[in-house]
């Protein structure tokens, strides 16, 4: 996608942010143009240009970086800067974030290549199946010539065939089959443990035409499953394609407020150092290369500013965006303009128990301006603080649903106030209780 594309395709989601919107499209489309060079010394040379996102809570740092990756299906991992200690000391080493994005991508990877071999050994299932209902004298000569197609239908789902199991359970890694001790020989304990398969009748079963199929396929995919190459293709797609998320960096950064935990800050800083440059980092699946990883941090940068990280990490971020707080506006967009908006995730749920939910324009813009103040007067979550007010005024419809019969629940700004109304006055009372 052009950044254009990008940048629209992130407007579904997420209100304002031109700024930061309009540097992640860039990103995003230059790791493309990166990829496209036929000149692959200059290829290894470009680096990705890793992005700081500056800005209070809830004004949707996060879901920028996430919705990036899922438009083009890349590896994505989000972490919290705080979570990680310099090595040496107790806790999670930074080294494990690259090892974790592996991981993951290794499960959807295996994922993908599962669902490939389930289409492909589908119809050898269904054969294998067939064969089994063959046996059954029940069957007309015609079913008996069509029994493939009548299989996929699903005609014959719940009827009963009798197979071995044993053939197709999935066998887990044996942790001891006997135990060694003195007058038992290795070799009499490898005897006995090959004499288990010996002279085992099979077993029949009796299973249902659907489970016997899942069965068979199951098996044929652990069968043909290439793991080695899963792993191959998981860690390319890290290397090339893979944005890591570092929440909270401004939390590791070094204040004028020294403390015990300021040498740990720095730490953390130290390891983060080399992984966002470019290193090796070994895992369980191979090498990983990171310096074409894109790393997007973020922060409030409240306490602390940019200038506060250590030189050399700043110069790995050398595009700095400060996210613009929300308004009232912004809040009215977020609940109606946005693709699954929050208003029509309570109208799906409440439909679910037979309840049709309206908002009337007034009401939400009570609501934002609402949420708005209280981000104002109390503390400033951002978009987050929206969730709560919805919740707060459907409270009592989603306690009682479902009802009897089929009903409308208009929320209007007259109902918006008289709650909101009586929750202020409850959050009033709060200071004179001791």
């Amino acid at each position: 996608m052009i950044p254009r594309e990008i940048v629209k395709e992130l407007d579904k989601y997420i209100v304002s942010q031109d700024e930061a919107k309009k540097n992640l499209a860039i990103s995003l489309r230059n790791r493309y143009r990166r990829q496209n060079i036929k000149d692959e010394n200059m290829r290894k040379e470009i680096t990705p240009k890793n992005i700081i996102l500056m800005g209070s809570t809830g004004v949707g740092k996060t879901e920028l970086a996430r919705r990036l990756a899922k438009i083009t299906n890349s590896p994505f991992l989000k972490v919290e800067a705080t979570k990680y200690t310099e090595v040496g000391y107790v806790g999670k080493d930074v080294e494990s974030i690259i090892k974790d994005i592996v991981a993951l991508t290794v499960k959807r990877v295996k994922s993908e290549e599962t669902e490939k071999l389930r289409e492909k050994y589908y119809d050898l299932a269904v054969e294998k199946v067939a064969k089994l209902i063959n046996n059954l004298d029940t069957l007309d000569d015609e079913f008996k010539n069509n029994l493939v197609e009548h299989i996929k239908s699903g005609k014959f789902d719940d009827a009963i065939v009798e197979m071995d199991k044993s053939q197709y359970e999935q066998r887990g890694p044996i942790i001891e089959i006997m135990g060694y001790s003195e007058g038992n020989d290795i070799e009499n304990v490898l005897q006995n443990v090959m004499s288990l398969g010996e002279n085992k009748k099979p077993k029949k079963s009796k299973v249902k035409v659907k489970d016997a199929i899942t069965m068979i396929i199951n098996k044929e995919i652990e069968n043909n499953l290439d793991n080695d190459a899963i792993g191959m293709e998981a860690i390319r797609r890290v290397e090339e394609n893979g944005i890591i998320f570092i929440d909270e960096i401004d939390k590791i950064a070094a204040t004028n407020n020294a403390g015990r935990g300021e040498v740990s800050r720095q730490g953390v800083q130290r390891d983060i150092l080399p992984i966002i440059e470019g290193t090796t980092v070994m895992t369980k699946f191979g090498a990983v290369r990171t310096e074409h990883i894109l790393f997007i941090a973020a922060g409030a940068f409240s306490e602390a500013s940019f200038s506060d990280l250590m030189p050399e990490l700043q110069g790995r971020f050398p595009l700095v965006v400060e996210m613009e707080d929300l308004t009232e506006k912004d809040f009215v967009k977020i609940l109606t303009d946005i693709d699954y908006n929050l208003i029509e995730q309570y109208k799906s749920l409440l439909a679910v128990d037979n309840v049709e939910l309206n908002f009337s324009k007034t009401a939400v813009e009570k609501i934002a301006e609402y949420a708005y103040n209280q981000n104002c007067n109390v503390e400033n979550i951002g978009a987050r603080r929206l969730a709560g007010v919805i919740e707060l005024i459907l409270r009592d419809v989603m306690f009682e649903a479902p009802y009897e019969e089929k009903k409308k629940v208009n929320i209007d700004k007259k109902m918006v106030d008289k709650i909101l109304k009586s929750d202020t006055e409850e959050e009033n009372l709060d200071k004179y209780i001791l």
